[in-house]
């Protein structure tokens, strides 16, 4: 029985074009088609977006929401609200757009008050909205700020380097955020597209590591991964790795000591992005005072080796 290969997840198949399989901030180059509204969670849709986007997104469901109930005490017409009336109806409509927010927080300022059945009515339901919304509002805020992440930072470069006798692939990360992180683990795939013509696939493999797990991230940490007879770079050029469209993958590991929860973070290379004969520059130094004082702007610098 053959083996089967090795599929981390993002198929074998070779789609003909040139794009990364993971984005240069960790998400993963696949766009979905088809399915449903049921299959859309909004919760987790407005936990994930970016916070410009949640806080615009709550500005403009607050004024959507206030504008709809004043149209409503408008088109009630006069009289309805006691201290709503303005000599224009532009006014009375403000008056109106005003009494919706009080009514919508909960503040009740008490200028502007219900003053029929009718009015009564639509204010009784604005002002479950009100709470349910701002109920809504606060898990979301709390579920935005609670929420365990990792702000790892990779160098911009892989690098081809020197390591003993030999040479090695070398990536260097770094925590920026002051938040310990505990047992990190780390792991390298090379991607490589193999074949010819129809039958071009995706090729997958694990490269072995000096070392796949450190206990601390104070500093940085450089992932080497040694090439030696075992390694499939071994022999290869830059030549050799644009031709077959390779692309590095580093997977990482750790536990958040702040929120007691395991993260994660990935980053790729591709071939463009490797330089051959470098050498990590360091990124902390020892202050006149003794403390170790580390630059985070220093993870990717480098210096190329001469001859």
């Amino acid at each position: 029985m053959q083996q089967p290969t090795f599929d981390p997840g993002l198929t074998q198949q070779y789609t003909g074009v040139l794009r990364r399989s993971i984005n240069k901030d960790g998400t993963f180059n696949v766009y979905r088609r088809g399915g449903s509204w049921r299959h859309v969670h909004p919760y987790l849709h407005l936990l994930n977006m970016s916070w410009p986007k949640f806080f615009t997104l709550v500005m403009v469901a607050y004024l959507t929401v206030n504008v709809l109930f004043a149209l409503v005490f408008f088109a009630l017409g006069p009289g309805h609200l006691k201290g709503a009336d303005a000599p224009t109806e532009t006014g009375r409509f403000l008056n109106d757009f005003f009494f919706s927010t009080h009514t919508l927080t909960t503040v009740g300022y008490g200028n502007i008050t219900p003053a029929t059945v009718a009015a009564n009515v639509v204010t009784s339901l604005e002002a479950i909205a009100g709470l349910m919304a701002i109920a809504l509002g606060t898990g979301l805020l709390f579920g935005r700020f609670s929420r365990p992440s990792v702000k790892i930072a990779f160098s911009e470069r892989a690098l081809i380097a020197p390591y003993q006798d030999r040479s090695s692939l070398q990536v260097r990360v770094v925590n920026l955020r002051p938040n310990l992180l505990m047992e990190l683990h780390a792991n390298l795939m090379l991607m490589t597209v193999e074949g010819t013509g129809e039958d071009r696939k995706r090729h997958y493999a694990e490269l072995k590591l000096e070392r796949n797990a450190i206990y601390f991230l104070p500093l940085t940490w450089t992932v080497v991964h040694p090439i030696d007879e075992s390694s499939p770079l071994l022999n290869k050029s830059a030549q050799d790795l644009e031709r077959q469209q390779a692309e590095f993958v580093v997977l990482l590991k750790g536990f958040d000591d702040t929120f007691s929860q395991t993260v994660h973070a990935r980053y790729s290379y591709r071939y463009d992005e490797i330089a051959w004969q470098a050498k990590f520059q360091p990124a902390f130094e020892i202050d006149p005072d003794g403390n170790m004082v580390l630059d985070l702007d220093r993870v990717g610098s480098h210096a190329l080796l001469t001859e």
